[in-house]
């Protein structure tokens, strides 16, 4: 079978059912991560719809992809209400089969982890957890703009928690107790995102999007910046008109949807390169707040490290660790290029596979190996030519700056904790301080 062959060169494992009878046989006997779907079945009690009907109701996070020769827009609508991923005829492209492929495997890793977020019931609504002026800052620009029920642009790195900002304003908005709707932008196909969003009506009924499904409430556009122009263009017009049609019928739809969109890409740029509109940028950016990486407040690591340890353990039924003095020093020693969802994992890792008992700390030896390698790196690679080029006083003093201004970082400036860290008094830390040309606000620093 052609598509067989393809995922095969792909390195995917494939198994091929002839019919809808040996289909379900092999589904029933193991959930396989997607299934591509053919409408046309030969010498099958049901034909590929009737198999999809039968498929979505037995495994409901199994993603499929529907497939036909002799398709057109009103069969990919009706597959699509009857809750296919999306919809290929054939002849179908190579590579759009393998990018729609990736995007259906990762929009069912996604669903299935957030089921799992569900069961976990960790209690309480999605909280920002830190105590650095970094993130003071982003609560306190969330409680200013909750109430408001203006537009909000959620700017950062992946991981940095920009799904997290979003609920909680919508949680602290008039909104709260309605509906909140999550689109993923960077995991749908261009063909796909307009029907998410506006919905369609066809043959096999209606399908609503969730523009109609989030009015009254708040919509979050996450990875923005993926949505195709043709698409930007008219969320402007919803935007502007608060109104739309769904694809395939007539009737203009109110809405009254708040809209809290987030990126982790440079939107001003994308838009010199004609790839973002301006109009909408200016649109949903009303109100910017930007999420600062992990490595840019190191100082929350333990009590974001700490937060973690105890809600992996309610979810594995077991006791919490805690941390040691080095392998707190040693993870704010570190980058961090997944941000806050990479400590999260490392955490969870750690539970799992750390060894000792479970009223022993976890030490700097027991962490992943290659965060240990890499922040072993970043500290030793860290003016190690210009000290060895120093006379001994001058690498002293290079040293000795570097060590604390590392210490001040990790600890948010926080003049009381760093001098109780390094065993130095606090005079005479303010004095060096002064000496090694180091300011600090000693009524910023000590707060918190």
């Amino acid at each position: 079978m052609l598509i067989q062959g393809i995922l095969d060169d792909e390195g995917y494992i494939t198994q091929v059912a002839k019919d809808a009878q040996t289909a379900v046989k092999i589904i029933a006997g193991e959930t396989p991560d997607i299934v591509v779907l053919d409408i046309w079945l030969e010498n099958s009690d049901m034909d590929g719809m009737e198999l999809l009907k039968k498929l979505v109701k037995s495994h409901p996070g199994m993603p499929v992809i529907m497939i036909s020769g002799h398709g057109n827009i009103e069969t990919a609508v009706s597959a699509i209400q009857l809750g296919a991923y999306d919809f290929i005829e054939k002849p179908f492209n190579t590579d759009r089969l393998l990018v729609l492929i990736q995007r259906a495997l990762e929009a069912g890793r996604l669903r299935r982890e957030n089921q799992e977020l569900r069961l976990r019931a960790l209690g309480g609504p999605a909280e920002l957890y830190g105590a650095s002026p970094l993130i003071q800052m982003v609560r306190q620009s969330i409680e200013r703009v909750a109430p408001t029920g203006s537009r909000v642009l959620i700017t950062g790195s992946p991981g940095t928690g920009k799904d997290i900002v979003a609920r909680m304003i919508h949680n602290r908005s008039k909104r709260a107790d309605k509906n909140y709707v999550v689109l993923n932008c960077a995991i749908l196909s261009p063909e796909r995102i307009e029907m998410e969003l506006f919905g369609a009506e066809g043959a096999a009924g209606r399908k609503q999007g969730v523009l109609e499904q989030a009015s009254g409430g708040t919509l979050f556009l996450d990875e923005v910046a993926d949505m195709p122009l043709e698409t930007q263009a008219k969320i402007v017009r919803v935007l502007q008109d608060q109104y739309f049609t769904r694809l395939g019928g007539s009737e203009l739809i109110d809405v009254d949807v708040r809209v809290i969109a987030a990126t982790n890409q440079n939107l001003p740029e994308l838009m010199e390169r004609g790839k973002f509109r301006q109009d909408l940028y200016y649109r949903l950016n009303i109100v910017p707040i930007e999420l600062p990486p992990l490595r840019e407040r190191v100082g929350d690591i333990p009590l974001l490290a700490e937060k973690f340890m105890k809600q992996a353990a309610l979810t594995a039924n077991t006791p919490p660790r805690a941390f040691a003095d080095d392998a707190v020093a040693l993870m704010q020693s570190y980058d961090w290029p997944g941000n806050v969802r990479q400590l999260r994992n490392v955490i969870e890792w750690l539970l799992i596979m750390a060894e000792g008992e479970a009223d022993e700390p976890i030490t700097a030896n027991m962490l992943p190996p290659d965060l240990k390698q890499k922040a072993a790196a970043m500290v030793h690679g860290q003016g190690v030519v210009e000290l060895m080029s120093k006379p001994l006083r001058e690498a002293r003093e290079i040293f000795e700056r570097e060590y604390i201004l590392s210490q001040m970082n990790r600890f948010g400036g926080n003049i009381s904790k760093t001098s109780g860290f390094i065993g130095m008094e606090r005079s005479a830390l303010h004095r060096k301080l002064k000496a090694l040309g180091i300011q600090a606000n000693e009524k910023e620093q000590d707060v918190g």
